[in-house]
């Protein structure tokens, strides 16, 4: 055999080690069998408990008293008895579910029963006293779906968004991360990184051979700078998937008495925020989450902000705005309309420079607002001529308003642009196209870039690094993707994702 192949033979020899030693393992699945109530707590038409593990069919056959042999996923009608008391506990449906074709690619099963406390209570203790289960914990399903190498852990946290998703558009975007959009970039880069690295450990034993050389260090130089594309186009995403998951934290902020609070009641179609005539009503933040045109939004009214008082109280409501500020995603400029047209028909300044001015009379530093998505909404257009009116209405990118008379014709153009500026901030899930959700992922993927840009300025011109170092490197830049997808898992990563999971999921 020629130095050619015996090259190639180590490359796949080295490839299959590589992925078989940092990828999951079935047995992580531990040897308990567990069981929980699955469907939500409270009075309901059915309830589904749901048991999974090695002795998932003794405790069947302790609950419906048959050994007779079940057909997989068929719903049979029977009655379920208590073990030890042989009461029956009600009639409902039981499905059995042999692994590995189960969710959590074990052995497992479901009783649909009656959705009665006292049934579901009733079953719970019924299978308390059978041999060998114990309840579940919170997330454990789902965490042995992931050890049993059923689903990684994006699919993991996507099922997490998908049970706490509240809008329409996060229901989608956490529905194509559960079903694998993610896993399946992050997959691709990890295999080819498995692959180059696979091609560098059998370059390693080859290094005398010149032809070879040039030709690994160059093919492999190109692959990961076509990552290192793939990666950047991908983080690159005005973090829109983090927006939808999270919601849009929008602040309205504004000079004292210029609606701001009742901008805040207006879009929440009821009265969340006081509304005075007098100026300064507002000095705390006044929160609430809204679902708009199916984007999750989380509104904060502020205090008015301006210069001149020494009023404590209201110097701590301004400071509390400032902070708010700088959290913000989208931030609503509220003025008043005839101020503004004023300033931009007298004084012949542009909207931007209007906006700008108007900010430095609230006391705000323009410099640390540049990368916020500011829009100006002038309020209070009922105070104009029918003339003024139109005059303000041709202004490009701006929002027109009557937050005391609020007409259908002007309210619905204003509520129809703030979902356009919602939309074009967190952008359609698409599984062609699937965006980041968490921040761990971003972390991971710029130290990812970050570990093979060294790898390739040590195989700069005129450089000759030590090549099993080099090796280290991308191992590490592979490492990266793999703490995302839980090929490499570490406890502390696990408790963040399994957290927030509900007991019986």
């Amino acid at each position: 055999m020629n130095s050619k192949m015996i090259y190639l033979h180590k490359v796949a020899r080295t490839f299959r080690y590589v992925n078989r030693c940092s990828s999951n393992v079935a047995s992580n699945i531990a040897d308990s069998t567990i069981f929980s109530l699955s469907s939500g707590y409270g009075k309901c038409g059915v309830s589904v408990i749901r048991v999974s593990g090695p002795r998932t069919r003794h405790a069947m056959e302790a609950i419906i008293g048959s050994r007779r042999e079940l057909k997989a996923r068929y719903a049979y009608l029977k009655s379920f008895n208590h073990p030890k008391t042989k009461e029956v506990i009600d009639k409902g449906l039981v499905l059995w579910f042999p692994g590995p074709a189960s969710f959590t690619g074990e052995d497992s099963c479901e009783f649909q029963v009656h959705g009665s406390l006292a049934v579901v209570a009733a079953m719970l203790d019924a299978l308390g006293t059978v041999e060998g289960l114990r309840p579940a914990a919170a997330g454990e399903f789902t965490k042995r779906a992931f050890y049993g190498g059923k689903i990684d852990l994006t699919e993991v946290e996507g099922l997490a968004d998908l049970i706490h998703s509240e809008t329409e558009a996060q229901r989608k975007q956490a529905l194509l991360q559960s079903s694998g959009a993610l896993s399946r970039v992050y997959d691709s880069w990890r295999r080819r990184l498995i692959r180059c690295s696979a091609h560098l450990e059998a370059y390693i034993d080859f290094a005398e051979e010149e032809n070879i050389e040039d030709d690994v260090v160059l093919q492999l130089s190109k692959e990961l700078r076509r990552i290192i594309s793939e990666i950047r186009n991908h983080l690159n995403d005005q973090r829109q998937g983090e927006l939808l998951r999270n919601g849009v934290r929008t602040t309205i902020i504004g000079a004292p008495n210029v609606g701001k609070s009742s901008l805040l009641n207006m879009i929440c179609q009821r009265e969340i925020a006081i509304v005075t005539p007098i100026a300064g009503t507002t000095r705390d933040i006044i929160e609430s989450t809204h679902n708009f045109g199916g984007y999750p939004v989380i509104f904060a009214d502020t205090a008015g902000l301006h210069k001149n008082t020494d009023d404590i109280v209201e110097l701590k409501g301004i400071g509390k705005a400032k902070e708010c500020l700088q959290n913000a995603d989208l931030i609503l400029l509220l003025t008043d309309a005839r101020e503004l047209l004023e300033n931009i028909t007298t004084l012949k300044c542009s909207l931007h420079e209007y906006q700008v001015a108007y900010l430095k009379q609230l006391d705000l530093d323009v410099n640390s607002l540049v990368d916020k998505r500011i829009q100006l909404i002038a309020n209070k257009i009922d105070l104009l001529s029918p003339e003024e009116l139109q005059k303000l209405m041709k202004i490009y990118n701006l929002f027109c308003i009557s937050c005391k008379q609020p007409k259908a014709d002007v309210v619905k153009p204003f509520l129809k642009g703030f979902e356009g500026i919602l939309r074009e901030l967190c952008g359609q899930p698409t599984a062609e196209h699937p965006r980041i959700t968490h921040e761990r992922y971003r972390q991971q993927l710029e130290r990812c870039i970050e570990h093979i840009n060294i790898f390739l300025d040590e195989y700069a011109p005129d450089i000759f690094p030590d090549t099993a170092i080099s090796a280290q490197k991308l191992r590490n830049a592979l490492k990266c993707i793999e703490r995302i997808t839980g090929h490499v898992s570490s406890d502390d990563i696990l408790d963040v994702v399994f957290k927030d999971f509900c007991i019986g999921k």
